[in-house]
């Protein structure tokens, strides 16, 4: 009897993914048994994790385009359908950050945090969607935060986005359920990751995140496999509209 969390024979597309969580997650999908198609904007980065994946023996296609852009999306998403196949998981990860105080704010960068963050989840996931509906079946999977419920100084703008993708993932399973389509979200808390470079070589900030946190320190990008894994496969299919939190307990102490 195949294993529930088998991912053989599928394809997943996942945005923002030549580095980080995003390609963390490609890998363990792939480990899987899952064909991948990783994206991201630049070319030399994308290029290497691919060559890398591919030498660990994945099954890897890199796309890039901006998921900022709905032409260069239409384009692409068309081009994987017809040309690699069908895009059975969506990991929409793609995802910014910008530190400002909020009377500070440049607006140019709030509208950059606003179509990088969440206006990109609808850009992909819309016509990824259409392809889902036809067939019958898929998996979308929403990157949100531990953001997404609450705040901290300097991040008004990107946990307003990260509440905004939460709610939004519950709307999608709301009007596609019904099609066949499972559409959950991921609550990263702090993991160890380029993104959080500046982080991570904060020592007041470490002390307090190994603090704060209940397991006592911060995430490793391969810890966010097995939940990634869990709702693209058939182990989940009953789970629809859910925001599983992987944070170590982060969100459930005061």
């Amino acid at each position: 009897m195949p294993s529930p969390f088998d991912l053989t024979g599928k394809r997943a597309l996942v945005t923002g993914s030549s580095r980080g969580l995003g390609l963390a997650m490609a890998r363990a999908l792939a480990d899987a048994g899952a064909a991948v198609v990783l994206n991201a904007r630049d070319t030399a980065a994308l290029g290497a994790a691919a060559h890398d994946l591919a030498a660990a023996g994945a099954t890897v296609n890199a796309v890039a385009f901006d998921v900022t852009n709905r032409e260069s999306i239409n384009e692409a998403i068309t081009y994987i359908e017809d040309e690699i196949g069908p895009i059975d998981i969506l990991v929409n990860n793609a995802g910014m950050q910008f530190r400002s105080s909020l009377e500070a704010f440049p607006p140019e960068k709030f509208d950059q945090v606003i179509a990088t963050n969440l206006t990109s989840v609808f850009n992909v996931s819309q016509p990824v969607s259409r392809h889902m509906i036809a067939r019958g079946a898929g998996r979308i999977i929403n990157i949100c935060s531990l953001l997404s419920d609450m705040s901290r100084p300097s991040v008004a703008p990107y946990a307003a986005t990260k509440a905004a993708v939460a709610n939004l993932t519950r709307g999608m399973a709301v009007d596609w359920a019904r099609h066949g389509l499972n559409i959950n979200g991921i609550a990263p808390g702090y993991f160890a990751t380029e993104l959080n470079e500046a982080l991570l070589s904060d020592d007041k900030f470490n002390s307090w995140i190994e603090t704060r946190t209940p397991m006592g320190r911060w995430g490793q990008p391969e810890e966010l496999g097995g939940a990634v894994v869990f709702l693209a496969s058939p182990a989940s299919a009953f789970v629809n509209g859910h925001i599983l939190y992987v944070d170590g307990a982060f969100t459930a102490t005061v």
